[in-house]
């Protein structure tokens, strides 16, 4: 395929990450991190962020099977999956992370239930279209060219 048509989806797919609200500024910050020394910059923390989140995802639904849940325990769960949905910029599951520890606070085991299905799907949402984009960023660069950032 045409490196400039992989550029155009490229741009095209990053913009409406952004404009759903999947996406925020942190994940255009780490964009700039990359350069012809380290071209999957990305890519590698992108993959180390799907790694561990599916590890806390789990993490929290087996502490709120628990009996007594651990409200603490999955307070600190929360804590560090909002930490590093920030810093990759998933807006919106860092946006349910919010909700699950304000949850957690209050000691409501069936809000914090409601509030974690609504973290997956928002995490499985932006991994699957972040999937998508790093697709293309190989693409592009297999074709030898150059992956493109929003202005």
């Amino acid at each position: 395929m045409d490196v400039a048509k992989l550029q155009q989806q490229h741009l095209e797919l990053t913009q409406a990450l952004f404009k759903e609200g999947f996406l925020d500024e942190q994940f255009t910050q780490l964009q700039q991190l990359e350069d012809p020394s380290n071209p999957e910059f990305v890519a590698e923390v992108s993959t180390l962020f799907f790694d561990d989140s599916q590890r806390i995802l789990a993490e929290l639904t087996k502490s709120l099977d628990g009996d007594p849940v651990d409200f603490k325990k999955i307070d600190a769960y929360v804590h560090q999956f909002k930490g590093s949905s920030s810093s990759i910029g998933a807006h919106r599951v860092k946006v349910g992370c919010t909700v699950l520890r304000t949850c957690c606070e209050e000691e409501n085991r069936e809000g914090c239930w409601q509030a974690l299905q609504q973290v997956k799907q928002e995490f499985f949402l932006v991994k699957n279209r972040l999937e998508l984009l790093l697709q293309l960023e190989q693409q592009i660069l297999a074709e030898g060219g150059t992956i493109p950032f929003m202005e």
